[in-house]
């Protein structure tokens, strides 16, 4: 990678694009929306997808490829050749891994991940096509994260599925093959205690993707509309029989949460709020970098679509235990319920990056404020053989 010599390193982070989604709900997709990313560029030498770039869970491959490929394009071309991407793939692009820790394993036990493991490609694999469409800039890939500096780890953050006490089916399939399988006393401390967790679900969604289109992304909607119900948002809109079926989902939830505690599957917890959301994946964060021994002080992460801190947020929140600060991302993803009336407003509002400079602390920026919601709201798939109009 070149840069003028008289010119310190400028990074710019972001997660969460999840280039291909069955909603259309991935703002990265349209021209309008990729601007002012592009233009954020402006004198920076290097580029972080840090974690779920792509949306491998919503049908074929081919899918999200060939969505992502504009976009990608447009950043290599940008950055141009003195510029670097680096990839670190989270769990909705785990399968951008597989070859790599397939030959990793094919001889023997393979050396311990660590914290930052460079990751190679072959001709023909996922990873090798994208990094071409990012041509002329250099590119790489680590995992599970990635040293920006000394001072500043990041990783996509979705090891937090494992410990995070909100209900959600990535954290519900995590504790039963923790339950089944066994896990290390005292629980996962190194990357590996991890993916033997995760890796089997991420596999098997993968696989389910592949073969019936749409599948995974029906029941992930029907996970947003239970969540919706729990939450308490969105009641207008449901008839009466929804209503008084969601008033049945409400009184029952505890005694679910119970149940699955019981089993051995928690620890959860019932309340499902927004701040419960926000909290629950910071003490998981946190619990994540505990245990894999990270001490920077500043970590960078996303997976949970919520940025921040931002002005008023309670700071000790967003400790580790080793006292340093944690940064999120936020993600380029438009989803309804959480972004509530009003640009910027809500800290899941999407648009956000970090920039990294050679000294001082990450610094979060929001790109897509100035727009409304109807700005952000999914375009409508066009119809074969009808005429759109405006």
């Amino acid at each position: 990678m070149r840069r003028p010599p008289d010119r310190p390193l400028r990074t710019l982070v972001i997660s969460d694009l999840h280039l291909g989604t069955h909603a259309r709900t991935d703002l990265l997709r349209r021209p309008e929306l990729r601007a002012p990313l592009l233009a954020a560029l402006d004198g920076v030498d290097r580029v972080v997808l840090l974690g779920d770039l792509l949306e491998l869970r919503h049908g074929p491959l081919r899918e999200p490829l060939s969505v992502g490929r504009a976009f990608f394009a447009e950043l290599g071309e940008r950055l141009g050749a003195g510029g670097e991407v680096v990839i670190v793939p989270g769990n909705h692009d785990h399968h951008l891994l597989s070859g790599w820790l397939e030959r990793r394993a094919r001889s023997g036990p393979p050396p311990p991940l660590g914290l930052e493991s460079e990751v190679g490609w072959r001709a023909g694999e996922p990873l090798a096509t994208v990094a071409r469409w990012l041509a002329p800039a250099t590119v790489r890939a680590a995992y599970p994260g990635v040293w920006l500096r000394d001072d500043v780890y990041a990783m996509h953050g979705h090891y937090s599925a494992r410990h995070t006490r909100i209900p959600m089916f990535e954290r519900l399939g995590a504790g039963a093959t923790a339950r089944l399988a066994g896990e290390p006393p005292g629980g996962p401390v190194r990357a590996e205690d991890y993916e033997a967790t995760l890796g089997p679900l991420y596999a098997w969604i993968h696989a389910v993707a592949q073969s019936a289109s749409g599948s995974v992304a029906g029941s992930q909607r029907a996970s947003s509309r239970a969540w919706r119900t729990l939450a308490g948002s969105g009641k207008s809109e449901r008839s009466l029989r929804g209503r008084l079926q969601g008033r049945a989902m409400v009184t029952a939830f505890p005694a679910v949460i119970a149940v699955l505690n019981r089993a051995g599957i928690g620890p959860l917890q019932s309340d499902v709020s927004m701040p419960a959301l926000s909290r629950a994946g910071l003490l998981a964060t946190a619990q994540v970098l505990a245990g894999l021994g990270v001490s920077a002080p500043h970590v960078i992460f996303g997976h949970t679509h919520r940025a921040g801190p931002f002005p008023g947020d309670d700071l000790s929140e967003w400790s580790t235990a080793a006292g340093g600060q944690m940064t999120n991302t936020g993600c380029w993803v438009y989803d309804r319920p959480f972004v509530g009336e009003v640009p910027n407003e809500s800290p899941y509002w999407p648009g956000t990056c970090v920039v990294l400079e050679e000294e001082g602390p990450p610094e979060l920026r929001r790109l897509l404020g100035y727009r409304g919601r109807a700005d952000l709201e999914p375009e409508p798939r066009a119809t074969p053989g009808v005429k759109q109009t405006a």
